[in-house]
């Protein structure tokens, strides 16, 4: 298994991306058209894509305006179930700007491109939705 490793500057400040990752509703504005949240250690998290499956797992870890750690997997996936991965995001100020990124720990081998795909899809996604705040 290896690790993804996703980067992206965001001219957003690091408290205003990081509510784009832990509130619920706020997500669901750059990935997904669901996204039920509990952003607490061991809170669940849960987000639908639209048309698509549906992700879930918890948080681990929460440092606000600077890191969001959670558990990731996909429901009726047969090799990345619910939880079964590891997702940290990592938020360093960078003047009015944001560095991002994202770990994506824990994926089958063969997991691993759609992976990547996914959150180089996303993550301007993210980015253009926090700089429109």
């Amino acid at each position: 298994m290896t690790d993804i490793v996703v980067e992206r500057r965001i001219a957003a400040p690091t408290d205003r991306v990081y509510a784009y990752l832990t509130e619920g509703a706020l997500w669901s504005q750059w990935q997904g058209e669901a996204a039920p949240v509990d952003a607490r250690p061991g809170g669940a998290f849960r987000m639908h894509v639209a048309e698509g499956p549906t992700a879930a797992g918890e948080f681990v870890a929460l440092d606000p305006g600077r890191r969001v750690v959670l558990t990731w997997g996909w429901e009726g996936h047969p090799r990345v179930p619910p939880g079964s991965t590891t997702v940290e995001i990592e938020l360093e100020p960078d003047g009015e700007a944001t560095l991002l990124r994202l770990t994506h720990r824990g994926l089958p081998d063969d997991e691993l491109a759609g992976h990547r795909d996914g959150w180089r899809l996303y993550l301007p996604r993210l980015a253009a939705t926090a700089e429109a705040g």
